[in-house]
């Protein structure tokens, strides 16, 4: 592949915040407009849902600091890690290496740049879940790795688990994946692994000698009923596994670039060199902020559970009072998929014809797997009155457009 080549293949039209550069091929989508305003569902408002009390008070004491908080270890400040630890140790249900088995990073993309580069090289098969954040594949594939994708029949699934299928996971792990990638809450469906699913995915991975990657960014924003399984807690376990989470979307944090990744050893070690020379360290004054993650103040993540809860079902309700659409409820985490009906736009030019008519931005299905293009992910953390507005100007122009 060449050098051109592989950066076309990184695509970042879509990404959160792009649509101002979205401006080819507009001409002929400016049909009559929808007044309301406009709401960006390709990311969460964090004008709409503040940080967590506290956090710039942090910010600002890793500022007075100074130095000693701006240039810490690359792995991250040792006692913030040591804080961090025993926190991350209660929430998953296993031991965390504070020292070690820990790293800091810019954001939990970061975190997952470094654990895709320290596991993948040129010709490395990857098992990947289809849908799954898009990030997953395009990493695996700037690093040279080849895809094996494994469905998730998210949609046909019981309530009660994600709908992978194991056995397409163990031909993938058979035909030689030596790297599984997934995400859980998934992104973009908001779906949850049962604790069944959980275990035998653990199960192939250790009989095989699979290192696992495991983002759990959405691991704390659970809906009424959903339970949760960490995957590294479970009997069993692959030592080579990597978990990422942070303070990011659940607490309105992303502005701090705050992430974390936790687990082997040899791994994290990767990690770190790699760190070292690509971004140095996490930021510095930001990583006093993590001092308060899993500290908040009591009830206040409770409330915006139910906060998000209450805008979900909005949504859900508006959404499935639409002739054709089909929308599966999220257990967890701020995203919906749903699947829109036929239209006379090809769904690439509907996301384009939405954007400028109604004012409403949402991230194309194909982001997130090739067989999933009639969908689109909209996350559904905004002001709960403009956000139930911006899905009925969706619906009005699913109706302006229906086959």
């Amino acid at each position: 592949m060449s050098i051109e080549t592989k950066f076309q293949k990184l695509g970042t039209d879509n990404a959160p915040g792009q649509e101002v550069r979205q401006t080819g091929g507009d001409a002929g989508f400016h049909g009559p407009k929808l007044d309301g305003r406009p709401v960006d569902f390709s990311h969460g408002d964090v004008d709409a849902h503040t940080p967590t009390p506290g956090a710039f008070d942090l910010f600002q004491q890793g500022v007075r600091m100074g130095a000693a908080q701006a240039y810490t270890e690359y792995r991250g400040d040792q006692q913030i890690r040591d804080i961090v630890a025993p926190r991350l140790a209660q929430f998953t249900g296993a031991p965390v290496d504070a020292r070690d088995g820990l790293i800091v990073t810019p954001g939990t993309q970061g975190a997952l740049f470094l654990a895709v580069a320290s596991t993948v090289d040129r010709g490395d098969k990857v098992a990947i879940v289809q849908p799954d954040y898009f990030a997953n594949r395009k990493l695996v594939e700037f690093f040279g790795g080849e895809m094996i994708p494994v469905q998730m029949s998210y949609e046909d699934a019981s309530a009660n688990e994600a709908g992978l299928d194991l056995d397409g996971l163990e031909a993938a792990f058979k035909a030689g994946a030596r790297v599984f990638l997934f995400s859980n809450p998934n992104n973009p469906t908001g779906v949850v692994y049962s604790a069944d699913e959980i275990s035998r995915m653990a199960a192939l991975a250790d009989r095989y000698g699979a290192t696992v990657i495991v983002d759990q960014l959405y691991s704390r924003l659970r809906y009424t009923g959903a339970s949760y399984t960490h995957f590294r807690a479970v009997d069993g376990v692959p030592e080579n596994v990597v978990t990422i989470m942070g303070p990011s979307k659940t607490e309105s944090l992303s502005g701090y670039r705050l992430g974390v990744a936790f687990g082997s050893h040899e791994i994290l070690t990767r990690m770190e060199k790699l760190q070292a020379i690509v971004s140095l360290r996490a930021p510095g004054y930001s990583q006093a902020v993590l001092r308060g993650w899993f500290d908040e103040p009591e009830g206040w993540l409770d409330a915006r559970i139910r906060l998000h809860q209450q805008i979900r079902d909005d949504l859900l309700d508006i959404l499935r009072g639409v002739a054709g659409v089909t929308a599966r409820t999220p257990m967890a985490g701020s995203y919906l998929f749903p699947r829109l009906p036929q239209l006379t736009l090809d769904p690439a030019d509907f996301v384009r014809a939405l954007r400028l008519q109604a004012g409403v931005t949402v991230t194309p299905g194909t982001e997130f797997s090739p067989h999933t293009a009639s969908s689109v992910r909209l996350n559904f953390s905004q002001d709960r009155a403009a956000s139930a507005a911006a899905i009925h100007r969706m619906a009005e122009l699913i109706e302006r457009y229906r086959a």
